[in-house]
């Protein structure tokens, strides 16, 4: 038996769709942001990529619910999102002034790390037309009520982006309950995001609020401790050294606090250096932990958008095998694979995620 009431076949148009801002990546490949003299170009956003996972990876039908400012790097993010296969007829096109001042679109400057050095991300989203959204932009009535939706996904990236955001992820969550579509929220916690609107206190009282209305929970030990309050008991401050039991106890909390959560999940990242990471997860489903594969000592290309292709693993295994061992298992290898590439979105397949599952090794493929 399902651990989720998904909407039988035939009731529904997308399979998911997620609602966040999608922002112009520009990477400077193995050099620095204050040295390059280029930029790759790619989409991304936390919330939007696991859609595109979904998408792309997974093969099933999916949008996108944001916004842009008018004009033609707003065209260039959408060109993105269509090579992707998202749908992008949600999307809510703003009037561009000619220069920013009313409204635009959001870049996020991100080098990949190596070694010692870690990663970073410099981005320039202020005043843009996704963090301007408020209730009553979007027809969740329609979208939710007449297209027919199986899982809504959005996240605490979206949530901190202005004072108006978080009101249009309660708006959306509680049509979406309406309508019995599964919610998943992915807490990520940035700071620079939260500072200036009241900084930690206001993550959580917002955060907490979500929670309330939330079917599947994801996150990592920052997250739940810095959005909902929770403490994981035993890490060193560096995340070299991950104490399992300690997230276990954390969970076993927040399902006591928010009996709502169907599903937990937690992404384990023992960060050895930017490019070695010890990697796995856990689930929490039925009053039960599920430890997934693990991959000790995984080497990293760009571990930007990681989390993220947990997440629509996560999801997939969720809505087709209703098996939470499956599930984390989906999760953490389509995890693992897109921290082989460059981007914040996946490139892997569903055949080379169920093959890391099986274990199938590097070798070449003739």
């Amino acid at each position: 038996m399902s651990i989720l009431s998904l909407k039988p076949e035939g009731s529904y148009k997308y399979d998911c769709i997620s609602l966040g801002e999608v922002m112009l990546r520009l990477d400077p490949g193995d050099g620095r942001i204050k040295n390059t003299r280029e930029f790759k170009a790619w989409e991304g956003g936390g919330e939007y990529n696991v859609s595109r996972g979904l998408r792309k990876c997974f093969g099933m039908n999916c949008a996108v619910v944001t916004a842009f400012a008018e004009n033609d790097i707003g065209r260039l993010i959408e060109d993105f999102i269509l090579q992707g296969g998202v749908d992008t007829s949600l999307i809510k096109w703003v009037p561009y002034d000619g220069i920013g001042r009313a409204v635009r679109n959001g870049l996020n400057f991100t080098e990949k790390g190596f070694g010692i050095r870690a990663a970073l991300g410099v981005s320039d989203r202020a005043n843009t037309a996704a963090s301007q959204l408020k209730a009553g932009d979007m027809d969740w009535e329609y979208i939710f009520g007449e297209l027919g939706v199986r899982w809504f996904h959005t996240g605490g990236i979206f949530a901190a982006l202005s004072e108006t955001t978080p009101q249009v992820v309660i708006e959306a969550v509680k049509t979406a309950k309406k309508y019995n579509t599964i919610v998943s929220y992915d807490l990520n916690y940035r700071p620079s995001l939260w500072n200036y609107i009241g900084g930690n206190k206001k993550a959580q009282e917002v955060n907490k609020e979500i929670a309330k209305y939330i079917d599947v929970m994801i996150g990592n030990e920052e997250d739940f401790t810095q959005c909902l309050g929770f403490e994981v008991e035993g890490n060193d401050s560096n995340l070299k050294e991950l104490d399992i039991e300690g997230y276990k106890k954390m969970i076993d909390r927040v399902v006591k606090e928010y009996p709502n959560m169907k599903v937990v999940a937690t992404t384990l990242r023992g960060v050895k250096t930017a490019t070695v990471n010890d990697w796995s997860a856990i689930c929490w489903a039925e009053g039960k932990i599920y430890r997934s594969i693990e991959f000790p000592g995984l080497e990293i290309y760009d571990r930007v958008g990681g989390g993220d292709s947990f997440a629509s693993g996560l999801v997939y295994g969720l809505m087709t095998a209703g098996d939470a061992q499956k599930a984390v298992n989906y999760g953490v290898a389509h995890g693992a694979l897109a921290m082989t590439t460059p981007g914040d979105t996946s490139m892997a397949s569903l055949k080379e995620v169920e093959g890391v599952m099986k274990g199938l090794g590097a070798r070449v493929v003739r």
